[in-house]
């Protein structure tokens, strides 16, 4: 009972501090793609917490275009880490290809999740007080305008109602649903 007792909270920890961090990573790769404002304090906030090992590794991996490869191995490498530190946990035995799989897979849930939550929080903040100026909200906009737009021209708005986050949602909920699942069966 002792060790099954313990297991849940520390995994419980490990997934939180290491999915919190990854998410920070994750943030900070995706606010760069779409050239968000660097003076920003969130963005700022996030160079800050993501610096430390991320600037040892640009030595080794410069980024391709507009894709900041260190942030990307960063975070399948933390990824990667924290399962195997379940595993572990739980007395199984880790596998490379199995945690590269699942790992690559949670990534791409957090990418399309990040997506959805923004849009959501968006949509929810034009409701509630719109018009007023925050810096996280420029983020927001900057993050969810290159996915936004092309919704906009598939479907203007109407009557001055912009339909396109409803779009966009519909969409990211679609790809979870069709992609995420045969990921996770490839994973094992």
């Amino acid at each position: 009972m002792g060790s099954s007792y313990l297991t849940t909270p520390i995994e419980f920890l490990i997934n939180t501090l290491f999915g919190l961090y990854i998410l920070a990573v994750m943030l900070r790769f995706l606010l760069a793609a779409v050239r968000a404002d660097f003076y920003n304090p969130v963005s700022q906030f996030l160079v800050k917490i993501t610096n430390p090992p991320l600037r040892p590794m640009r030595r080794v991996l410069p980024s391709v275009g507009k894709l900041d490869t260190s942030a990307l191995v960063l975070m399948l490498l933390l990824q990667m880490l924290s399962f195997t530190i379940i595993v572990l946990l739980r007395g199984g035995q880790p596998a490379f290809g199995t945690l590269l799989m699942l790992s690559v897979t949670e990534l791409i849930g957090l990418f399309l999740n990040v997506l959805l939550f923004s849009i959501l929080i968006q949509v929810v903040i034009s409701w509630i007080n719109p018009g007023t100026y925050n810096p996280a909200i420029s983020l927001l906009y900057s993050l969810t305008e290159p996915v936004l737009r092309p919704c906009r021209r598939l479907l203007p708005p109407m009557s001055g109602i912009d339909l396109s986050p409803l779009v966009a949602l519909i969409g990211i909920q679609l790809v979870k649903m069709l992609l995420l699942p045969p990921l996770y069966t490839l994973a094992g």
